[in-house]
This record gives C-alpha cells, sequence and structure tokens, in this order.
C-alpha cells in the first residue's frame, strides 16, 4: 500500500456520542482458515471499488429477557436480515461479543444456527463478559474458538491490512483487561509490519477510557496501544456499550458500536449502565447494522450505518 496517511474526515467523527443501532461488519480469521481467506481477498479490485467490504453485529444477547426487549433473538435475525440485504455479499462478519447474556451451551447453540443464515463467507467472532460467565470463556471457546490462541485472541493480514482481534473480558475486575500473555502476543505480532500497514483492532470493551466508572475501559490498554502508535492509521472497534461513539487520539480513532438487543444509558446518566426501554416502536431505531469498506492507497474506513427500522 502506498500514499501518505490521511485524517479522518469530519463526517466519519460527527457521529460521536451519537444514538443508533449497529452491527459491525468485519474480517477476522485464526489458525488454518487465514490463508484461505488472505487468499481470496487478495485478488484485485476494480478501480474506486473497495478492496473489503465488511459487516459486524455486537452484543445480540441471545437469552436476554426484560422490558426492554422481549425477543432479542428477532431483533438479531432483523439485524441478519439487514446484512443479507445490502445488495452486495459481504467479505466478513463479525461479532464484537456478548453473543449470549448467560453463556448457556443452548444460547451458543442459537447463535450458531442463526448466523449460518447470514450471506458471507465466513463470519468470525470476540467474546464479550456474558460470553464468559462461570467458566473463564470455556464455553464459548468450545463453540467459537477454533483456530484461536490463548483465551481467543488471533491476527490475519488481508489486502494490506493487518487485523487484530482481542480478548479483554477474562481476568477483569471492573475494567477489561488484556494481560501480559496477549500483550506480548500484540508487541510480537506487528514487529514484523511497515508503519504504513493500516491496522484494525477489534475487542469487547473500549480500548480508551470512554467511562471507567462503569467499568467503559481497559486497565492495561496503553501498553497496547504504544506498540501500535508507529503505524499511519489505527482503527479500534468494539461493542459492550451498546451506542455509537467515536474519539481520536493521534493516529488511532476509536469506534464503539452498538447493539441488536437494548440500549444503554449514556455514560454517566445514572449510576450503573441498565437496559433502557423505549416504547416499541422507537427500538428499532437505535439497534441495526455498520457497514465497513476498505478501499485500497484510502488509510480511513468508509463507515455507514443502517437501523432496524
Amino acid at each position: 500500500m502506498s500514499g501518505d496517511p490521511r485524517a479522518m474526515s469530519r463526517r466519519q467523527l460527527i457521529r460521536h456520542t451519537a444514538w443508533f443501532g449497529a452491527a459491525v461488519g468485519f474480517a477476522v480469521c485464526g489458525g488454518e482458515v487465514i490463508s484461505h481467506v488472505a487468499g481470496a481477498a487478495e485478488a484485485p479490485s476494480a478501480a474506486g471499488r473497495p478492496a473489503l467490504r465488511f459487516a459486524q453485529i455486537s452484543d445480540s444477547h441471545l437469552g436476554f429477557a426484560d422490558e426492554a426487549n422481549h425477543d432479542v433473538a428477532a431483533t438479531f435475525g432483523q439485524a441478519i436480515d439487514r446484512i443479507n440485504n445490502l445488495g452486495y455479499t459481504p467479505d466478513f462478519v463479525i461479532h464484537t461479543g456478548d453473543l449470549t447474556h448467560l453463556s448457556t451451551p443452548d444460547q451458543f447453540d442459537q447463535v450458531k444456527q442463526m448466523v449460518t443464515g447470514l450471506r458471507t463467507s465466513h463470519v468470525f467472532t470476540v467474546p464479550g463478559e456474558h460470553d464468559s460467565i462461570d467458566d473463564a470463556g470455556q464455553k464459548y471457546r468450545n463453540a467459537f474458538g477454533a483456530g484461536t490462541r490463548g483465551d481467543g485472541w488471533y491476527s490475519f493480514d488481508i489486502a494490506g491490512v493487518h487485523v487484530i482481534a482481542l480478548v479483554n473480558t477474562l481476568n477483569m475486575d471492573k475494567l477489561g483487561h488484556l494481560g501480559v500473555e496477549q500483550l506480548e502476543f500484540i508487541e510480537k505480532d506487528v514487529a514484523r509490519l511497515s508503519s504504513d500497514t493500516p491496522i484494525i483492532v477489534m475487542s469487547h470493551i473500549p480500548l480508551f477510557a470512554m467511562y471507567p466508572d462503569w467499568g467503559w475501559a481497559t486497565d492495561d490498554a496503553a501498553r497496547a496501544l504504544g506498540y501500535l502508535r508507529r503505524f499511519s492509521s489505527v482503527t479500534c472497534l468494539n461493542g459492550h456499550v451498546h451506542q455509537l461513539f467515536s474519539k481520536t487520539e493521534g493516529n488511532v480513532t476509536f469506534y464503539s458500536g452498538t447493539t441488536t438487543a437494548y440500549p444503554l444509558p449514556r455514560p454517566g446518566d445514572g449510576p450503573t449502565p441498565k437496559p433502557v426501554t423505549l416504547p416499541a416502536r422507537q427500538l428499532g431505531a437505535v439497534l441495526g447494522i455498520r457497514e465497513v469498506s476498505y478501499t485500497r492507497a484510502q488509510h480511513p474506513l468508509a463507515l455507514k450505518e443502517r437501523s432496524l427500522q
């Protein structure tokens, strides 16, 4: 990839603190899948066409049952339908955590069955804290961890972009936590890369201090980001907070995605981040999907939001 790094456009950042439902599409793979995916994506794209197009789903919380959403499986299904009707087939879809609400085998099975309906070549995931209840994520890894390393992290290269999928929902007190083993993985993983390689980092909990009082931060993220400061363009994407939020620090831009299940309050609106109950006709407006595309020689990713309503 060539060309000078470009700043994220104001239009992309104007969504700061915006309420909007999102399911974000991305490409992630581990183990043997990496070489297959990379081989498929290296085909040259037409001039001006995105080299990659992604879709991401986040925070489906299958198993949740409360006033905020009586049927999270139905809204998750609507998000899948939205992705299937984008007018093209996304290269990948990624789920950025809290696939389930109580991490039961039945809930993981339901997620697996539903995502088979996605019209895409591959679906990859990272776990949320709700996917790690009572067993440090073992049931999650049994269902979705094939080909990953450690507690479920991994990385891959595709179309000139390096993608890193992180797990910060295990061994946590209040804040997200990566841990020494995963931090060492990041350091070694990016050491070979040229500084003009665009980097995408995916995690469940934000890698910036969005609102630490509610646990919306990762306590050792600074060290992880330190390994990425030399790169011209770094985009970090997360779930967990159930709302859109963007922040830029130097060459690193953070994007929080929202949910297919139920909204959470804005930071500080109340003592705890409890599910927000909206009138039924308004719920679909704050749930949805996000399309993401990448064009060679253009560092910023293009993001587009689509609600379920």
